[in-house]
């Protein structure tokens, strides 16, 4: 929480995205560009677990097409990142179908595992190996664990937000990123970590 506001950062961060959601939608360029910043890197992380070297191709598409219909969106700021991922999610897929290629991992810089400050299973996991190694475990997993961490972790997203995005009960999406963190979390021990 942050002291005199009684609100934690990650609430604070998706008030100040709402805001310049709405100054965006009035037009405001200016705002168009902090919403940009405040959520590309982490969709970007989640892309390149998806697509591979093909992320920033992928979001640029999936930007172009938030942009077109920013005007249309309704909701906060964590609305709006949920929004963002499932564009970005079906970006993905209809790049995926047009190349015929599985999902490949590729390198995550390591800004965008920007982990929550309360010590939960994922951080526990992630922390104890570099950016790298971590994408490389995720996309080892099952796809559906895959896309469930990756959203919770690299997007940040809640979990009935990630359920949206996936298209599955909420249930589904905590059991399959709990199934995926575990399984990550059981080749670290094996890895002597």
């Amino acid at each position: 929480m942050d002291e005199g506001t009684g609100h934690s950062p990650s609430t604070t961060r998706d008030a100040e995205l709402g805001s310049a959601v709405e100054r965006a939608r009035a037009g405001d360029e200016e705002a168009f560009g902090r919403v940009y910043r405040m959520v590309a890197p982490r969709l970007l992380g989640y892309l390149r677990g998806v697509v591979g070297e093909d992320a920033e191709d992928v979001a640029s598409e999936a930007w172009l097409e938030i942009a077109r219909d920013l005007g249309r969106f309704r909701g906060d700021g964590a609305g709006f990142r949920g929004w963002t991922a499932t564009i970005a999610r079906h970006r993905a897929l209809d790049h995926l179908r047009r190349a015929r290629v599985r999902p490949r991992p590729a390198r995550l810089e390591q800004d965008v595992l920007e982990l929550p400050a309360a010590v939960d299973t994922a951080g526990e996991a992630l922390e104890t190996f570099s950016t790298q190694q971590a994408l490389a475990l995720v996309m080892d997993l099952p796809r559906e664990q895959a896309e469930a961490v990756l959203l919770r972790v690299v997007v940040g997203l809640d979990g009935p937000t990630a359920a949206r995005v996936l298209g599955k009960r909420p249930g589904a999406v905590r059991s399959a990123a709990h199934r995926g963190l575990r399984r990550l979390a059981r080749e670290l021990k094996g890895r002597g970590r």
